[in-house]
């Protein structure tokens, strides 16, 4: 989250950031999702990389979905929540 902060300190016009949630507990990726909003509110593009599924694909507004380093599917990421293949194999449904 440190590493988050120094990077917004520059004003940067993208954010890009790499398995943010890895290693927090449930409450503080909670809270890291509401900063990735108003982040989000300031105008800034964010790029993230997550295995998180849920959790990315709830923060963005068009999402990729790799597997074992391919692309497997893109879109917006309402389409890809309610998608029966990303539900099987990334969000456990």
């Amino acid at each position: 989250m440190a590493a988050i902060a120094r990077g917004m300190m520059a004003r940067p016009k993208m954010l890009l950031l790499d398995e943010q949630s890895l290693g927090l507990s449930p409450l503080l990726r909670q809270q890291l999702a509401e900063h990735f909003k108003e982040i989000r509110r300031q105008g800034i593009t964010v790029v993230l990389a997550e295995q998180n599924a849920r959790l990315g694909l709830m923060l963005a507004h068009y999402g990729f979905v790799i597997e074992n380093g391919r692309l497997t599917m893109q879109g917006k990421t309402a389409d890809l929540l309610n998608d029966v293949n990303v539900k099987k194999a990334n969000l456990g449904v």
